[in-house]
């Protein structure tokens, strides 16, 4: 089946259909039975459409027009709990899932553009001189690099931690729209900010405490600003080629989509800024601390890479 012809010859209904939705409080009777008649024709053509497989951006899309349409035929709302669930446990996921290759890429080049950066540091004794006095170098080794845990009580901690992420984040996805470059450049701000701390700390022989203190609460901290800087680049990148749709249909729905993870990214900042507050500085045994750090981030991706795949096999898009 040609999806595109098929969707050009109902997208009259489909139209139809919406505005007779936004207008449901207000409908006469004749609109009330059309709207009835549009919607049974709107299931049938999502029931065709997801069965072919060939655009889950139109199957999220359609899904989502079906979903209203039948709140406004039969009255009927769902809890606000299980829209939550369904949010969490389907529509969450599955557009994280989906983005896959875009955060993975983005981790991929942020840690290597990182490891690059400290092993010259390491390796070339003039960029280490650069970086500041031997004075200066030696307390940010010895003494702030660590103390920068402790310093403040572990809650008030918790809550600036998970702030400031969360405005990296937003920052990450939001500025993608701008054809990608603000967002490659917050990627490229935090991996230097990374390189140069490990750079310092590998070359004064302290590389088991910055990789202690960094594993517990970084893994699952860098893994969500990377999943929103993917999610951010591949916002950017549709309004560059937004492929057979057009241009700004493509973009709302990508903008819908990146809506969905700026909002489950808020919960997985929560828990990594949880893990900052109150592991990474105050548990004191270095492989527990760091056990608990691998475990929240494979429990994570565990998550999107079960949860994420079965949802978006389903037509589950955000």
């Amino acid at each position: 089946m040609d999806l595109d012809v098929f969707a050009a010859a109902h997208r009259s209904d489909w139209d139809r259909l919406e505005r007779l939705v936004r207008r449901r409080r207000r409908l006469t009777g004749p609109e009330v039975d059309e709207l009835v008649e549009l919607y049974q024709r709107a299931s049938t053509h999502l029931s065709v459409v997801r069965s072919s497989g060939q655009d889950p951006a139109l199957v999220g899309w359609l899904s989502g027009l079906v979903a209203r349409a039948r709140s406004a035929v039969t009255g009927a709302h769902a809890p606000a709990w299980q829209d939550l669930v369904r949010f969490f446990t389907r529509t969450f996921p599955a557009v994280v899932y989906r983005l896959r290759w875009w955060w993975i890429a983005a981790s991929l080049g942020t840690v290597a553009f990182s490891t690059v950066l400290a092993a010259w540091i390491v390796a070339d004794p003039q960029v280490y001189s650069a970086l500041g006095t031997p004075e200066e170098i030696r307390a940010y080794v010895e003494h702030d690099f660590a103390n920068y845990y402790v310093e403040y009580p572990g809650a008030s901690f918790a809550a600036r931690v998970w702030t400031n992420n969360a405005w990296a984040a937003a920052q990450a996805l939001i500025f993608g729209v701008f054809l990608c470059v603000p967002t490659i450049y917050v990627l490229a701000l935090n991996g230097a900010n990374l390189g140069l701390a490990g750079g310092m700390m590998f070359a004064n022989g302290k590389g088991d405490v910055f990789l202690g203190l960094i594993i517990p609460h970084g893994l699952l901290e860098l893994t969500a600003v990377f999943v929103a800087a993917g999610v951010g680049i591949k916002l950017g990148w549709t309004i560059i080629d937004p492929g057979p749709r057009p241009r700004l249909r493509a973009l709302g729905e990508e903008a819908r989509a990146a809506v969905a993870v700026a909002l489950g990214l808020v919960v997985v900042l929560f828990v990594s800024g949880l893990i900052e507050g109150f592991v990474t500085g105050w548990v004191h045994t270095t492989w527990l601390r760091i056990g608990i750090g691998v475990v929240a981030e494979a429990l994570f991706l565990a998550y999107v890479f079960t949860l994420g795949r079965r949802a978006a096999r389903e037509g589950e898009t955000g």
